[in-house]
Formats: C-alpha cells, sequence, structure tokens
C-alpha cells in the first residue's frame, strides 16, 4: 500500500488511518517503510509522493493506495486497471480551477467562454496557462475545441507567474481561495474544473489476482465507512418514566430529531423487588442516535418529554448492512 509521504495530506490520511484503528507504524520518521499492525504482515506500507503513489499502482510495484482525486485523475488517466474504491475519504477537499488575473486585459472576461473567446489568442501567441496538472488541463481544453494554448510548468507558487509575465493564467488547487486573492487572481464561471478529496484506490488485478488483497481492500472499505458515517455522531441515553414502551416511542417518534437512526430503542428498567426478583420500576431506558449540529437541542427536546440522566457518547463506527461502495466494487469486479 502507497500512502503520501508529506504535507496536509500525509497527515490527514494517518489520522484517518488511525482513527479507524488501521494506524500505521513506522519505527523510524526516515524510513519510507512502515506497517500496519492489524493486517499482521500482509500489507506493507510505502511513503511516497503523491504522484508516485498512482505511477507506482500503474507499474504495479503496490497495489493499494491512499491519494488526492486530482492526482488519481492526471496520473491515472486511460489506465482501465487503476480503480477508486472509496471516492469520499472526507479529507484534503479542493477543487481544480483556472486563476485569472485581475488586471485590465482580463476585466471583461467573466466567464469561461469570456476567456477562449479572446481574439489575442493565436498560434503565435497562444493563452499560456502554467500547472502541474498537464493531462486533465489537455482535457479539459480539447473538450472545447481550444486551440491555441500552450501549457506550462514552474517549480513553486504558480500563483506568480502571470505577475511576471511568464504565464498569462494558472490552473491549480483552490480550497478557501485566500491565495489566489492575495495573488490578484480570480476564478471565472465554467472554470472549475473538478472537485477533489481522499481517495482509496486499487489496481483490478491485484484485487483479483492477488493473495489477500480482496480482503485487506473488503475490510478497508467496511472500515472507513463505518468511522465517516459515526463521525460527528453521537448515542444519546436517557431514562424517562412511561406506561409501556410504546408509550414511550410514540413520544420520541413525535420529535423527527429524536427518531434514530432506524427508530429509537426502548427497553424497561428494572430494580431488585422485595422478593429478590427484577421488578419493573416505571422507567424506561431510551436510546437515540443524533448528529453533532443537533445534539443540544435533542438534548433539550429529550428533557422536554419526561427525560433525565442523560448520557452522551461519541461513535467510533456505525456499521450497517454491507456498505454500497463494497456491492458496487463487486459487481465491477464481476465476484
Amino acid at each position: 500500500m502507497a500512502l503520501p509521504s508529506k504535507g496536509r495530506m500525509a497527515e490527514d490520511t494517518l489520522e484517518l488511518l488511525k482513527s479507524c484503528q488501521m494506524s500505521v507504524n513506522k519505527l523510524n520518521p526516515r524510513q519510507y517503510v512502515a506497517e500496519i499492525p492489524i493486517f499482521h504482515e500482509n500489507l506493507e506500507v510505502w511513503f511516497q509522493r503523491a504522484s508516485d503513489v498512482v505511477r507506482k499502482l500503474r507499474y504495479g510495484d503496490v497495489d493499494i493506495g491512499i491519494v488526492g482525486y486530482d492526482m488519481f485523475c492526471e496520473f491515472a488517466k486511460g489506465d482501465g486497471d487503476l480503480m477508486v474504491v472509496h471516492d469520499a475519504l472526507g479529507f484534503g477537499r479542493c477543487h481544480l480551477a483556472l486563476g485569472v488575473p485581475n488586471t485590465e486585459k482580463f476585466a471583461e472576461v467573466g466567464d469561461l467562454q469570456d476567456l477562449l473567446s479572446m481574439s489575442c489568442w493565436t498560434p503565435e501567441s497562444p493563452l499560456r496557462v502554467v500547472t502541474g496538472y498537464h493531462n486533465i488541463a489537455r482535457e479539459f481544453f480539447g473538450k472545447h475545441k481550444f486551440q491555441n494554448l500552450a501549457l506550462l510548468s514552474a517549480d513553486g507558487a504558480l500563483e506568480a507567474a502571470p505577475q511576471m509575465g511568464s504565464a498569462d493564467i494558472i490552473l491549480d488547487l483552490v480550497s478557501s481561495g485566500v491565495t489566489m486573492r492575495e495573488n490578484n487572481l480570480r476564478e471565472i464561471e465554467g472554470g472549475k474544473i473538478l472537485e477533489s478529496q481522499g481517495v482509496l484506490v486499487a489496481s483490478r488485478k491485484a484485487m483479483l489476482e492477488r493473495e489477500g488483497c480482496l480482503e485487506i481492500v473488503h475490510e478497508m472499505i467496511e472500515r472507513l465507512e463505518a468511522h465517516l458515517v459515526a463521525e460527528g455522531m453521537f448515542s444519546v441515553q436517557a431514562n424517562m418514566i412511561g406506561n409501556s414502551e410504546a408509550e414511550v416511542a410514540d413520544r420520541l417518534l413525535s420529535s423527527s430529531s429524536l427518531g434514530g437512526l432506524q427508530g429509537p430503542t426502548v427497553a424497561p428498567v428494572f430494580k431488585k423487588g422485595e422478593n429478590g426478583n427484577a421488578a419493573e420500576m416505571g422507567y424506561f431506558a431510551v436510546t437515540v442516535v443524533v448528529p453533532r449540529k443537533e445534539l443540544y437541542a435533542s438534548v433539550r427536546l429529550l428533557r422536554s418529554i419526561g427525560g433525565s440522566g442523560v448520557l452522551v457518547t461519541p461513535l467510533t463506527y456505525i456499521f450497517d448492512e454491507e456498505p454500497e461502495r463494497w456491492r458496487k466494487l463487486k459487481q465491477l469486479l464481476g465476484i
């Protein structure tokens, strides 16, 4: 398995795996090889540059990887063996977009069509786009049948290229947009090319032919999916006085925020009776699952209908039925 070796993407990848109890054990910080102990000796981890994660998948050096979707699209183009097996890992969110200078030359450019129809672009004087995404850019401008184009590369910050006169516009990743604005650049309508975040990718051939690979991918999908669904969710428990489970459940179901995942759980609370046997108290223990943003409102509502002794517990996993992503993967693999 290949993982990003540097930057925020690397940090977020390791944090997510740790949250899913798939911690990466790297004995020496200067080494580029590690392991994920829960998979015993069946999985070796290699730390690579983001672009090399995809390249090594293509070469067959690794079987599984985590990388930004932007990198996958740029370097996996046309390789039918590589598959995105989880397309929304929830970190590294950004988008790939054109950045146009706020200068007089581009003052009338409000959208992509305005940019491409400028009369100044000729074979002798093409639109110079500086980017690290040449494959994506070539396909994007090709779809719009724009030929007066020169794709340029640059080391370091691309945002400075238009000010230096070495490029007309840029094509780069945008998260908050602050860097682009601070360099006197702006996005235009139609200039957003793709949305990106961390994705789990794998080799079709390895999953079908390499012993243990498909099983590891399956477990990773299960763990990731269960954790990402549970992230930001809380289990709320309370005691309520009532005449029966059904009567208490009716009170809970009168509010949509107390309905839980598939409905509230209601169970009688017992105490030790005079004869030493269990005896009902007239109390019922209720459990519901609520999103973080609705937590306090749900607790107040629970109190208002008779809830007391409220306990709140964050959730690590919500394992439901077989994940939809795993079902789709099996269909694509023909298994």
